[in-house]
């Protein structure tokens, strides 16, 4: 199902409209001068909206429940919200998946703003946010991902945090620090934050934390510590900002230092290397893994050294003219390199240096409609040198411009229509095997609309086609990569090296006409969301394995039609004011159309969760079972069910939960754990029986 040509034409209607709206409203609305800023409720939607009369799936994530539930890697914290997995790649890397899939379809922003690290690339690769450092997660799919690019076709998770501060300070300094412990990886983990007021309208705000972990216990292998899954992390943030009553605008510095362990790497399949679409491996010498078994430290394991440099400029204002209501600027500079260390050698560097700005305008309300209009821009230049290089330099430039607009019709009906057209381009620097430049464009368009057809019920129907652009990697890898154990060859052809000519084929763009069903309860004592949805995507690009001998794989991206169906649902019983039940599942089926299912789709999850609230001491008890996965790509194997036991236990230290200790035990079962939707899914186990401890005080 291809996207219709009338998209085009489309789109610049719903541009062109928007654009429309706010002319009009220069000439037709006045805006009051001491007008302030309202409270985006959830930021990622960009239309100052009740979350209500979003038609976007969301889930956020915040407060105490966001500390109590904060892991070392932003992928592992999100892990238990309906219809939200992660990839996990030991104690240092874990990436989002939103409904199966993740990068490059899924897009981790920073208050809206991409991160610019090396994520995308491989599961290897650390998510650069920090959940210590978090002030609000957000989660979203459906159409308001539209307004993030093709990269975001699969959902966003924006991250909230305050190291640009948007507004003063209750008293003149304000701020927090935690501590955290955890048994199963030895973790020690310290955080504070600080906002000072400097003058009548300047805000300083700083920030930093520092984590240190051994390898984690798990059972399922014969030594109880898994090797390779250590990690290490200091992160700080110094910002200042200018805050007047209509508004801010602020700059931010943020620095990050990793080294974490990367399990599972074999370098017995050094010499791999494709015939066609054969894998050709030679034997390795005998004895020689035996003894690379038996190096001890961490010193002997390969580890990932990664740093990260980057500013952050940050404004809003509130009716700076007639007919526009606010204006928000998010612009950002990333310089991100990490090293791949073998012995305390580099072995391979990956560094991605860019820039992104992106400016919305919301216009003032006429004849009912509301809506924001933007443009966005992002250049990066990757590179990768040494062993594992399997891609050559790369520029990419993507320019965007996109809309989205709300109206209601009488009490009962919420519309909301969206659009965005893309730009992209990759340019291949000084590449010695001459692939060639990437241009095209992509266009999305996005439609729906909320019945309240009772008081509190909704029902809501979000119908998208987007279009998606091909990431660099999928474009022109071609080469050994041993943290996945893969031989990966990309869209473009080598019918010599790599997938043969039979697995070659003219690149097209990527479609996907998504249809969503949502039926939510939203006050009283129970309440409930209820979701259903159908993604059919004609050309859709995937690591198809060509090939396998022993665990090493010949990966080519391929493109073929493709069906994601799944469902998500959630509902609470307040049995009373310190008492509740909660219900939760969700199941994802991706599939062929000529036959045969996509790789590392995660298992159907489902579970309850029982919470109690006495004065200052409240207590939660989540069980979840996920079933075996046996609906398996070419080349997989089942992976087993196994059920999840956490008690989490917290006392109240202040009022409204502002300084807290907790204590929570996760995997109580201590079951042993293989994740479908790892690389490692048969090699590295999920972290064991554990007991994390925290505290956090506020001021």
């Amino acid at each position: 199902m291809k996207i219709n040509p009338t998209l085009s034409s489309s789109i610049r209607l719903v541009l062109a409209g928007s654009l429309a709206g706010v002319a009009f409203g220069v000439q037709a609305q006045q805006v009051e001068d001491d007008r302030v800023l309202e409270t985006v409720r959830v930021s990622a939607s960009a239309v100052n909206e009740d979350p209500q009369n979003l038609a976007a799936s969301y889930a956020i994530l915040d407060g105490q429940a966001l500390f109590e539930r904060s892991q070392p890697t932003l992928g592992d914290t999100l892990n238990s919200l309906p219809g939200v997995n992660s990839d996990t790649f030991g104690g240092g890397a874990s990436r989002t998946i939103i409904r199966g899939q993740t990068a490059p379809r899924v897009a981790v922003l920073s208050d809206s703003s991409t991160l610019l690290d090396a994520s995308d690339i491989s599961p290897d690769h650390a998510v650069t946010a920090e959940p210590l450092l978090i002030e609000r997660i957000e989660v979203l799919r459906g159409p308001a991902t539209l307004l993030y690019g093709s990269g975001a076709i699969g959902g966003i998770v924006n991250v909230l945090d305050k190291k640009v501060p948007s507004a003063l300070p209750k008293d003149r300094i304000d701020g927090s620090f935690g501590l955290r412990g955890s048994s199963v990886s030895e973790e020690k983990a310290g955080a504070f934050e600080i906002t000072a007021r400097a003058t009548d309208n300047l805000v300083l705000h700083a920030e930093a934390m520092m984590r240190d972990s051994n390898n984690y216990r798990a059972r399922g292998l014969d030594d109880s510590r898994v090797d390779g899954t250590f990690s290490e992390s200091q992160n700080a943030s110094l910002g200042l900002s200018w805050v007047g009553e209509r508004g801010y605008i602020g700059l931010a510095y943020s620095y990050r230092d990793d080294g974490y362990g990367v399990p599972g790497h074999s370098h017995e399949y050094e010499g791999c290397h494709p015939h066609g679409s054969a894998l050709h491996c030679e034997e390795h010498e005998e004895g020689e893994e035996e003894d690379h078994e038996h190096e001890e430290g961490h010193e002997a394991l390969p580890k990932i050294s990664l740093l990260s440099k980057r500013f952050d400029l940050r404004g809003e204002l509130a009716g700076p003219f007639a007919g526009v209501e606010r204006i928000r600027l998010r612009a950002s500079h990333t310089d991100y390199r990490h090293h791949e260390l073998e012995e305390q050698e580099i072995a391979t560097t990956f560094a991605n240096d860019g820039y992104e700005a992106r400016i919305e305008v919301q216009h003032v309300e006429i004849g009912g409609l509301r809506g924001v209009v933007g443009v966005q821009y992002a250049e990066t230049d990757f590179s990768a040198l040494g062993e594992e290089a399997f891609l050559p330099q790369v520029q990419s430039r993507t320019f965007g411009l996109f809309a989205v607009e709300h109206i209601e019709v009488g009490e009962r009906w919420h519309f909301e229509l969206g659009a965005r057209q893309e730009w992209q381009k990759h340019t291949p620097i000084n590449d010695e095997r001459g692939r060639p430049e990437f241009d095209d464009s992509a266009t999305s368009v996005s439609a729906a609309a909320i019945w309240e057809f009772v008081p509190d019920y909704s029902l809501t129907l979000a119908v998208t086609g987007s279009e998606r652009l091909p990431h660099a990697q999928e474009l022109y890898a071609r080469g050994i990569h041993l943290a996945t154990n893969t031989y990966e060859c990309g869209l473009f052809p080598d019918p010599l090296t790599c997938g043969g000519p039979e697995n070659n084929a003219a690149i097209e763009t990527e479609a996907a006409n998504n249809i969503e069903l949502t039926l939510r309860k939203n006050a009283g004592d129970v309440t409930f969301a209820i979701g259903a949805f159908r993604n059919d995507v004609d050309d859709y690009i995937y690591g198809r394995t060509l090939d396998q001998f022993e665990d090493f794989r010949l990966i080519k991206y391929t493109q073929g039609d493709a069906k994601f169906t799944g469902l998500e649902a959630e509902a609470t019983y307040r049995v009373s004011e310190s008492f509740a039940a909660t219900v939760f599942g969700d199941y994802v089926r991706a599939e062929l159309d000529e036959g045969g299912n996509l790789p590392r789709i995660p298992a159907a999850r489902y579970g309850t969760r029982l919470s109690a609230t006495a004065q200052a001491i409240s207590g939660e008890l989540e069980y979840y079972r996920v079933n075996e996965q046996d609906d398996i790509a070419d080349f997989e194997a089942v992976t087993p069910g196994y059920d999840m036991l956490n008690l989490t236990l917290s006392y109240s230290l202040g009022g409204e939960g502002s300084s807290v200790m907790y204590l929570r035990g996760s995997n109580l079962l201590d079951e042993i754990v293989w994740n479908h939707a790892s690389y490692l899914a048969r090699v590295v186990p999920l972290p064991g029986r554990g007991v994390t401890a925290g505290v956090r005080v506020s001021f």
